[in-house]
């Protein structure tokens, strides 16, 4: 049992908590809590932590060790001290993990044949760890094929946008692109459609035809989409408001772009 933060493998943990530079030369990320460790992907777990008090009292504590041992994947007990010392979490559930991350080409996501319609999404400098992690899950429901975000958008791994995207992390498809104005200049080559959701926009986004090959932009949250990639687009739309409302939260706003598509893409 481990017992101390000096331990080299507790001060690693740490370090890919804190830090977005250790998670990219590592090529790792920490998830948190029995759901995110249990729907691991078994070929990139890395190593398991339990807290004591966790592997002594847990009901989830065999299905842990099983999934350490089907995975080949280190793991140790650590003291309860030592846990709430690394947990990125306010009320920790006793479990963490190390898990390698996968962050995709941009090309190969794509040109990536699929047999049907695709649906993307650009994201432009988002700085909420909390509106990527929704964005993400919301886009595994919504059937997204891919999200490609530019290097000043906040870390896909870091712990906050783990935590909000509840698994989907492990199943939607993330890229990063230095240009994202040259993702634009290659989907539009590929006959893609890329909206930028704008305030100049318009048209009603629900009056627009997504049931081709598809993209939506979404800028920064407070200062929108830069000129130079909105001027790219094939459209600008626009999410109608009521009131004083000018626009919505970059989630929600992400969330019924990739729904509206969804639905036409049903009912054809």
């Amino acid at each position: 049992m481990i017992t101390s933060t000096s331990n080299p493998k507790i001060k690693n943990l740490m370090q890919l908590q804190k830090k977005g530079k250790a998670r990219r030369e590592q090529q790792c990320f920490v998830v948190e809590g029995i759901k995110m460790v249990l729907e691991a992907p078994e070929d990139r777990l890395k190593e398991i932590y339990m807290s004591e008090s966790f592997s002594g009292y847990s009901e989830y504590r065999e299905a842990v060790l099983k999934k350490a041992k089907a995975a080949g994947a280190y793991a140790e007990i650590v003291s309860d001290k030592v846990f709430r010392d690394t947990s990125d979490t306010m009320t920790p559930q006793g479990v963490m993990a190390v898990v390698a991350s996968e962050l995709w080409d941009w090309k190969t996501l794509v040109s990536k044949k699929t047999g049907q319609a695709k649906l993307f999404l650009i994201l432009e400098s988002l700085q909420d760890p909390g509106n990527l992690g929704t964005v993400i899950r919301t886009g595994e429901g919504a059937g997204i094929d891919g999200i490609i975000l530019n290097r000043t958008t906040v870390d896909p791994y870091m712990p906050k946008v783990i935590r909000s995207t509840m698994g989907s992390a492990y199943r939607v498809p993330v890229a990063a692109a230095d240009d994202l104005t040259e993702v634009v200049s290659e989907m539009r080559r590929q006959g893609i459609g890329v909206y930028a959701a704008h305030l100049q926009g318009s048209e009603d986004y629900c009056r627009k035809d997504y049931t081709k090959d598809t993209c939506f932009m979404i800028g920064n949250e407070a200062s929108g989409l830069t000129d130079r990639l909105t001027e790219m687009a094939s459209g600008y739309i626009r999410i109608p408001m009521a009131g004083q409302v000018e626009s919505l939260n970059a989630g929600i706003a992400a969330a019924l772009l990739m729904y509206e598509a969804k639905r036409q893409r049903n009912f054809q």
